[in-house]
């Protein structure tokens, strides 16, 4: 029965979640596929602890899907990730052999549930991955990447940059999109960053990146990064957008979520008309709104946005003299104190509005799940995919 037996797909997803020996699992399967192919470890970065996470969480999403019958979702992920895979330069031998080892690592692992309608379900689980990803590869004429050179980095604030950078060649996204980089502090580790600004004819593009505990390339970008480094960026991701015919906007951008909210504000103002667009932007203290300046003058010359600056805390620590003064000139909104998902919510559940949530995971939950209690319906919600 092969992809239509859920009793043998459900054998298969047990694989990557069951409790305690998913882990160990996918790490024997790492170790097994470096030891068929040693130079395929050259495209990982060295510690791989997040490579095996995501790879589990995919493995398990997919699976679950199979059981599920639900195939039009992983087909079209598999799809964007054999595109976006050529950056690292993953050929078919690539998949041929990891085909091969997840095959084998599989019927090792469950030798005891192994049936012959397992032992199916693999095969042809298998070769869907495989097939999908390759074959999307092999369809996409565009760049694989696009390199470009930084040519500044502003620090404005303690753990807060903006990155402007200009590419060999102009790279085509609509905004709201985001693409992974990759950075020389941190070869073959890759983050996802969006830009604040539409794309640009002339291949210039920028970044707000804030440094996260324990984020090896956030943080390397915010204290490291300096003007003329060679930078490489990927195919563009993701989907948030407004249409400009589907009512007015709520926007909730928690500290560097602003970037995509921006880009799409910013492409909005070509537009004679446009629907009205209420933009909440917090962050922890008011030296954290760092972009404050810009947007106002951005609301100063289009009567269709406002800006309401939100901040956890009513006074900026000592260090936050030694960064830019953000405070913008008289006419933006009273800068509201507090959460910024109890900031929004104060003023009603904005079920009319069409509603983009960027930030933070925690930040992004809390707000959307506020909303949804006051009324907002949920199909109205748009955020970026959540970090587990």
């Amino acid at each position: 029965m092969g992809l239509d037996d859920r009793d043998a797909l459900q054998v298969l997803r047990d694989a990557f979640t069951a409790p305690g020996n998913a882990d160990d699992f996918v790490g024997r399967l790492f170790t097994r596929w470096f030891g068929a192919s040693p130079a395929t470890r050259d495209l990982f970065p060295a510690d791989l602890a997040d490579t095996r996470a995501a790879f589990t969480q995919a493995m398990s999403w997919f699976y679950g899907e199979l059981v599920a019958q639900r195939a039009q979702e992983p087909v079209s992920f598999l799809a964007q990730l054999g595109r976006d895979h050529r950056k690292h330069g993953v050929t078919h031998q690539h998949y041929q052999t990891i085909g091969q080892v997840l095959y084998a690592a599989l019927q090792d692992e469950l030798s005891e549930s192994w049936t012959p309608a397992v032992a199916d379900a693999a095969r042809e689980s298998i070769n869907l991955v495989v097939g999908v990803m390759a074959g999307a590869a092999d369809a996409e004429d565009g760049p694989a990447w696009w390199d470009g050179t930084l040519v500044e980095h502003l620090r404005v604030s303690r753990d807060l940059a903006v990155v402007r950078m200009q590419l060999d060649r102009p790279l085509p996204y609509y905004p709201g999109q985001y693409v992974k980089v990759e950075v020389p502090q941190c070869p073959r580790s890759w983050r996802y960053l969006s830009p604040s600004m539409p794309s640009d004819e002339t291949g210039a593009i920028e970044f707000h990146v804030r440094a996260v505990s324990g984020g090896l390339v956030s943080t390397a970008v915010v204290n490291e990064a300096r003007p003329g480094d060679r930078w490489r960026l990927s195919s563009p991701h993701g989907g948030l957008q407004v249409d400009r015919d589907a009512g007015d906007v709520l926007m909730v951008a928690g500290s560097t979520g602003l970037a995509p909210l921006r880009a799409i504000i910013m492409d909005l103002t070509q537009w004679a008309v446009n629907p009205r667009v209420h933009l909440f932007f917090g962050g922890r203290y008011p030296c954290e709104l760092y972009d404050l300046p810009t947007l106002w003058q951005i609301a100063a010359h289009n009567p269709w946005l406002s800006v309401t600056p939100v901040s956890e805390y009513a006074r900026d620590p000592d260090w936050a003299g030694d960064y830019p003064d953000v405070t913008p000139p008289r006419g933006l909104h009273l800068r509201q104190q507090g959460r910024l998902a109890d900031a929004v919510t104060r003023y009603g559940g904005w079920g009319d509005r069409q509603i983009l949530i960027c930030g933070g995971p925690e930040m992004t939950r809390a707000t959307k799940d506020a909303l949804i209690a006051k009324g907002a319906p949920p199909q109205r919600i748009q955020h970026d995919p959540l970090e587990e």
